[in-house]
């Protein structure tokens, strides 16, 4: 590839990471605006938390038949038509006047960030054909929830005293639009959807081949520990006594940081570095950072510099997982599919991790044996990723 093709599709890659990052906006938005919308709607706390989780919906249970539709269709095509349904969703939502329109919007809003956030890995292949510079291309893309978390968690609060709940989701469907417009401009059409028949056998391909299951299960161990730390981080906080700016700062920078071990993932994975080696030192950090956090009671500062570990270490799982998904996928025609059963599995991780914590927590009475479960979660990915390594090698004919 030339230098300027180079440029040419590194500034494709960072545009369609920007599209990711103003999706994760609207997954972010909602935390910090739910005491507003508790007053303005009269919510209480069960729609709170259908409010929250309803954007999971859509990925636990079709991310499979979306990935196979992008790859069938092309990832450009449905990527765009995710970023518009997501704006719409917004916009509707900010005209909500009772809590089930908000509801039913926010099931608009996951559908369309599905349809969105899933096909980037597949369309970035189809733009980068440059090896290094695909994987760096990866490792951004695998920062773009964090990255959009920290800017909400940050920005939220401001915002919403600027502008209301409602101006906050105008907002944001402005801004999905406006990304949609620049991927479409930016970004040229590409022509390798598959055939209109191969939905069947893209599905087979996908789940008779060891690599998809790998992958998918190495985001469940990940997701679902990473989201019940970093989650209930606030309320863990709250409890010990700080102040709402020092909560939201802290929490802010420990789902910030996430992203310097996806962008770090690419770059050691565009200098050659074994995949598999890379995944096993960051599942050990997650399970000594989560052990150090939970049982070093009457510590605070190594508590949070142990989470800052586990959470900015952890990061180069995503990043790592996203860069061997175009490789591990049965074909070309796969990745797309390949990345929706990963899909699949991070939603459902970020389903069960959070409540098995709390139980583990209601049942001991404190956070001080919470450990055991992301422990527990970072052993398995361990296990996993010499398995992930044993199939890269086969696949890279090492």
């Amino acid at each position: 590839m030339t230098g300027a093709g180079e440029k040419s599709a590194s500034r494709q890659a960072a545009l369609v990471v920007l599209a990711g990052v103003s999706c994760a906006l609207h997954v972010g938005k909602l935390p910090v605006a739910i005491p507003v919308l508790r007053d303005s709607l009269g919510m209480n706390l069960v729609q709170a938390g259908f409010l929250l989780s309803l954007v999971q919906l859509a990925g636990m249970t079709l991310g499979l038949l979306v990935g196979s539709m992008a790859d069938r269709l092309g990832p450009r095509r449905v990527m765009l038509a995710g970023l518009v349904l997501l704006a719409f969703g917004s916009a509707w939502g900010a005209l909500a006047q009772d809590v089930r329109v908000l509801l039913a919007t926010r099931v608009i809003e996951g559908m369309g960030f599905l349809l969105a956030v899933l096909p980037a890995p597949g369309l970035l292949r189809l733009q980068v054909h440059h090896a290094p510079t695909l994987a760096r291309s990866l490792g951004w893309w695998g920062a773009y929830m964090p990255l959009g978390t920290f800017l909400a968690l940050l920005a939220g609060v401001p915002l919403l005293a600027l502008l209301g709940w409602r101006g906050l989701w105008g907002l944001l469907a402005a801004l999905s639009l406006l990304a949609a417009l620049a991927l479409a401009r930016g970004v040229p059409r590409q022509t390798a959807a598959g055939p209109a028949s191969s939905l069947g056998p893209r599905l087979a391909r996908t789940l008779r081949a060891p690599g998809p299951w790998l992958m998918a299960l190495g985001f469940f161990v990940y997701s679902g520990q990473w989201l019940a730390v970093v989650g209930f981080l606030p309320t863990i906080y709250h409890q010990a006594g700080y102040s709402n700016s020092t909560v939201g700062l802290l929490s802010a920078l420990a789902a910030g940081i996430n992203m310097a071990g996806n962008i770090g993932a690419g770059r050691w994975l565009a200098r050659g570095a074994q995949p598999g080696l890379v995944l096993a030192m960051a599942y050990l950090a997650m399970g000594v950072g989560s052990v150090v956090a939970f049982a070093a009671q009457g510590y605070p500062v190594c508590q949070y510099l142990a989470v800052l570990v586990f959470s900015g270490v952890g990061g180069l799982i995503p990043g790592t997982l996203f860069g061997l998904s175009v490789s591990l996928a049965p074909d070309r025609d796969t990745v797309s599919t390949t990345v929706g059963w990963m899909q699949q599995f991070s939603a459902l991780g970020q389903f069960l991790g959070p409540p098995v914590v709390a139980w583990v927590a209601t049942q001991v009475g404190g956070w001080h044996l919470t450990w055991t479960v992301t422990a527990l979660s970072s052993l398995v990915g361990m296990l996993l990723a010499v398995r992930l390594q044993t199939v890269w090698k086969q696949r890279a004919g090492v």
